[in-house]
């Protein structure tokens, strides 16, 4: 029996380790638990409930839980991989995307910039995210205004803003009454540290976390909003 138990308990602490403990966030719902997996990449789990935020790319998520709803913001390789939606899918899964991507994966509920939906307890607002100044050549933005969707989601009285890729645009800087903001921040395509802590303060969530910063210093963020009072959570987004 002691072995038993000794093998019980290292079979326990070697899961452990291999599976990342959620942050968690407390709402008048229940406890909604954040796991960042991979540059854009999240999951929010609720009351039983999986929500995946741009699977990408495939690889990772194979054997992965299976999603019961899934948000795509973009149609970019990075937010929209048809092989990763297809690994997490299961008979019910409810994917909701702009329009653009739904040219890809047809089996969205297309949302548009403006428009709100409710899901599980969710309820789910498209705003924009784009480009104002940033492209791949003069008079080309990365990402156009109205084809790409950031998001507001609400849940038990708390808001959780997911940017996309965007600059630091007036819709960003007019969001209220955000609880948990995951923003992006890389260059060429989105915006800098910099950028990225003036728009935050604008709109100042009570708990940001940078994501999407491949090649950035997310430290310099922290340092950025230090005395700001809101809450920078820095986790790997690249660790695998």
């Amino acid at each position: 029996m002691k072995f038993k138990g000794l093998w019980l308990y290292c079979l326990l602490a070697l899961g452990a380790a291999y599976l990342p403990a959620a942050d968690q966030v407390n709402t008048s719902a229940g406890t909604v638990e954040i796991n960042p997996i991979h540059h854009a990449s999240f999951t929010l789990a609720a009351n039983n409930k999986l929500i995946y935020v741009d699977p990408s790319p495939a690889a990772l998520f194979k054997g992965k839980p299976s999603a019961d709803l899934i948000l795509i913001t973009d149609i970019h390789g990075d937010h929209m991989d048809a092989g990763a939606v297809k690994e997490v899918s299961k008979t019910g899964t409810k994917i909701i995307a702009p329009a653009s991507v739904a040219k890809t994966i047809t089996q969205v509920q297309i949302l548009a910039n403006g428009e709100k939906t409710s899901w599980d307890g969710w309820t789910i607002e498209a705003i924009p995210m784009y480009n104002e100044k940033r492209g791949p050549k003069p008079g080309t933005l990365f990402h156009p205004k109205g084809r790409g969707n950031g998001y507001v989601l609400t849940y038990g009285g708390k808001r959780f803003y997911i940017s996309g890729d965007t600059e630091g645009i007036p819709e960003m800087r007019a969001l209220k009454n955000i609880d948990v903001a995951f923003v992006c921040m890389n260059l060429p395509y989105t915006m800098t540290v910099e950028e990225a802590a003036e728009a935050i303060r604008a709109f100042h969530p009570h708990i940001v976390y940078p994501y999407h910063y491949r090649g950035q210093d997310t430290k310099k963020l922290a340092e950025l909003l230090k005395g700001s009072g809101i809450e920078v959570r820095l986790r790997d987004w690249y660790a695998q």
